[in-house]
């Protein structure tokens, strides 16, 4: 169990009986921050986590380890896992834990993840998820991209294999079980280091919440900020390499790349930053969330060339902030974003950012058409306990 889950419960004299058992393999980035909402926010829920390290390996294997780690408790009416677990495992090394109400929660989908080479996909990460969506009870994505994708590829994948394929239709076993809900943020955290010229209306007592307006400013230039996981299923080639076009052609703007590093950094970001050294304002990781968010705050323009996204808490949270979106004209954007704010080609974006150095003043004074109230907590905290509920 988290030392800080079981502190918490410790503490507490008279501690309510557990109902709800949260697992999670892969404690780290927004499947933390789902784990900690559910658990600060509803009652009778007990955690237990392993570090957001090695992946691979957490898919593989965590099912084993809470197997051993979570002892028996007659309480558990409901468990509620990501589907980095292997449910189906879990299940069949703890009856107990079987009979409980089952809810899957698939913050990606393995089935149609990228890869670098369709050869070095491993079959095993999604025939696993497959067989996890077929004992649990509900099937939850956070976007219907994610959803329709890893439906729509089911069985397409499944034909992978050269013989002795499932003969029942597994799509219909699984489609009756799945469900939408989209990932909660936690946006009080965020408003409250928002001047009051940014702040959604409701905080000013208004009836109807809407995105911030970033005031016009003086003529300064242009900060776009970049708050991906380095890695290289969120494109940074093409990041860097836009980048350094417009340097090239004499453009000014301020640059902060931030995001989750891990242990293998893409080269292109060691290469770029001797060449974009003029323009950082931010390069790497911030530790702390309030900096973290403070940098949002002042930045102009936040973008994404992300090649695989089922939702974006960090697009999300920095328009929040008052930042003008850029994001990919596919993936899970068009579910989420208008389509002023989306771009179809490597030279669409070119031309936007090009504009957006020449007149920042554009992107300052625009009022933002993406209402993030509907994906915060208090909105749809309600839904969540609904379906954690025996």
């Amino acid at each position: 169990m988290s030392g800080r889950h079981a502190s918490r419960m410790e503490s507490q004299a008279a501690p309510p009986p557990a109902r709800v058992l949260l697992l999670e393999p892969f404690y780290g980035g927004s499947h933390k921050q789902l784990l900690d909402l559910l658990s600060a926010h509803l009652d009778s829920c007990v955690a237990f986590t392993a570090p957001a390290k090695k992946w691979h390996w957490r898919a593989r294997t965590s099912a084993l380890y809470f197997s051993q780690k979570v002892p028996p408790n007659p309480g558990y009416r409901v468990l509620f896992c990501s589907s980095v677990l292997n449910l189906c495992e879990l299940a069949a090394l703890r009856p107990d834990l079987a009979r409980l109400k089952k809810v899957l929660y698939f913050h990606e989908n393995q089935l149609v993840y990228p890869v670098r080479k369709e050869q070095d996909r491993d079959f095993q990460y999604g025939y696993n998820q497959i067989l996890s969506c077929l004992v649990a009870d509900a099937v939850v994505f956070n976007s219907a991209f994610n959803m329709d994708s890893f439906l729509s590829s089911l069985s397409p994948f499944l034909n992978k294999i050269p013989d002795l394929r499932p003969p029942q239709d597994l799509l219909a076993l699984i489609r009756p079980k799945c469900q939408v809900l989209h990932f909660p943020l936690h946006l009080a955290d965020v408003d409250r280091l928002l001047p009051t010229n940014k702040l959604p209306a409701a905080a000013h007592g208004d009836d109807v919440i809407t995105p911030p307006t970033r005031p016009d400013s003086p003529e300064t230039a242009l900060h776009i900020v970049w708050p991906h996981r380095w890695e290289h299923d969120k494109d940074p080639q093409l990041f860097l390499s836009t980048m350094l076009k417009l340097k090239d052609e004499g453009l000014d703007f301020r640059l902060s790349v931030l995001g989750e590093t891990f242990t293998d950094v893409p080269e292109e970001f060691s290469r770029c930053r001797p060449l974009l050294e003029p323009h950082v304002l931010h390069w790497g990781g911030l530790a702390c969330r309030e900096r973290y968010l403070e940098v949002l705050r002042q930045a102009d323009l936040v973008l994404s060339t992300a090649r695989h996204e089922f939702f974006g808490v960090a697009m999300l949270e920095a328009v929040h902030c008052g930042c003008y979106p850029l994001c990919p004209k596919a993936l899970v954007y068009p579910e989420i974003f208008p389509a002023e704010y989306l771009y179809a080609t490597p030279q669409q974006l070119l031309k936007r950012l090009r504009n957006f150095c020449t007149q920042p003043r554009h992107v300052r004074a625009h009022t933002l058409k993406v209402d993030t109230s509907r994906f915060s907590w208090d909105v749809l905290k309600g839904a969540y306990q609904s379906l954690l509920s025996p």
